[in-house]
């Protein structure tokens, strides 16, 4: 079955729900190797999923971020890494129809590809730039030779590298103070992935450095000039605290069906009755209620605002990431603590969980830069009263 050839949006989730659960299968292997979830981004693609946010002008669903942002939810149940790298690429396709940033004809072109399974994603970060969100002006470098680019640089953290079909490159333009973004097909000459990524958190992403040697490109690829200033509200952005959500959600359910089978033989039934347990399912379904809640609510706002209402949600945006990432952080410590020691074990998915979480401290906005922003959304509220 095809998402496109399902208008439902209940069973649309089913459809997800599956793959998520055969993606849960999956994901112990993959985590335990380091490996890329392959199989995974294949079903996504063969479902048809990686076309949803394809405009509907170029035969795409065009779904709402809403509904992006449930999906993606539902991919990080069943593995966490699978969601988040495939987030990207739905995201990313979202908010270049939104913005209308790019040349509509390569625009077009590119969503004609994703539309036959290409992927895409933005490789942003250096070694010496740190987070992109940080303001570092990029040590990869473009040069126009005639009516060619020449990229040359490396960049670190390139989600989904061992299956991307285009990658969105920021560069400084030499003798000049431009930083622009540059769409690079993989079939470019002097591409090279260099299998870097050794992290013990979201092991499956395949995030690997992307080295750029002399790499040509048409003049027309040079996509988008980047600007420091007056940077636009992303939505998008928000399919990362999905994932987290996500993943919260994942932990909660395994330590539930953990207290309702486990029965020491020191009390009667099982540990579900006890008040000191049932204390931590509580609290962990309060965080993500409040949660899901927040998410959600910014989610259909977005949906229903116009380009200025969208431009104004900058902070809300930031503090959904900030609040669901750390109540996600600890409500797969609170599961932990209720399963005890056995969920420390390489076999119990809480300890994978537990790493998995702590990646969404590490990706944008950062939380002192969300703060500042608060802060600063805060005092100019009060002083224009």
């Amino acid at each position: 079955m095809k998402f496109q050839d399902i208008d439902s949006i209940a069973e649309q989730l089913e459809l997800v729900d599956e793959l998520s659960k055969r993606f849960f299968s999956r994901a112990h292997q993959v985590d335990i190797e380091g490996s890329f979830p392959f199989a995974n981004i294949q079903d996504l693609k063969d479902t048809g999923y990686t076309s949803l946010t394809v405009p509907k002008k170029y035969g795409g669903k065009e779904i709402s971020l809403y509904n992006m942002l449930r999906f993606q939810e539902k991919i990080a149940e069943g593995d966490g890494a699978t969601a988040l790298s495939i987030g990207w690429h739905m995201g990313i396709i979202k908010n270049l129809a939104e913005k209308n940033a790019w040349n509509e004809d390569i625009f077009k072109s590119v969503c004609e590809d994703v539309k036959n399974g290409s992927l895409i994603n933005s490789a942003a970060t250096e070694p010496k730039t740190g987070s992109p969100t940080r303001g570092g002006r990029p040590e990869t470098t473009a040069n126009q030779v005639g009516n060619r680019w020449i990229i040359n640089g490396r960049k670190t953290f390139t989600t989904m590298a061992p299956v991307l079909d285009y990658f969105i490159v920021s560069a400084s333009i030499m003798d000049s103070n431009q930083v622009g973004n540059f769409l690079i097909p993989r079939s470019s000459k002097g591409i090279v992935i260099e299998e870097t990524w050794d992290s013990i958190a979201l092991r499956g992403t395949g995030s690997h450095d992307l080295v750029l040697q002399n790499v040509s490109i048409p003049e027309e690829y040079f996509v988008e000039q980047l600007v420091r200033e007056g940077k636009k509200a992303n939505g998008w952005l928000l399919h990362i605290p999905a994932c987290y959500l996500g993943i919260a959600k994942a932990a909660k359910k395994n330590a539930i069906e953990f207290a309702l089978e486990y029965s020491p033989n020191s009390i009667e039934g099982t540990i579900i009755d006890l008040p000191n347990v049932r204390q931590k399912i509580g609290e962990m379904e309060l965080k993500l209620m409040e949660s899901e809640y927040f998410l959600h609510s910014v989610a259909r706002q977005w949906d229903n605002s116009d380009e200025l209402g969208r431009g104004e949600m900058g902070p809300i945006l930031g503090a959904v990431k900030l609040s669901v990432t750390n109540n996600a952080i600890m409500v797969v410590d609170l599961a932990m603590r209720l399963v005890g020691a056995r969920s420390l074990s390489l076999k119990n998915p809480l300890q994978r969980y537990y790493r998995d979480v702590r990646a969404g401290l590490h990706n944008p906005p950062m939380e002192d830069m969300t703060i500042q922003i608060l802060a600063n959304h805060a005092i100019n509220n009060e002083k224009i009263r």
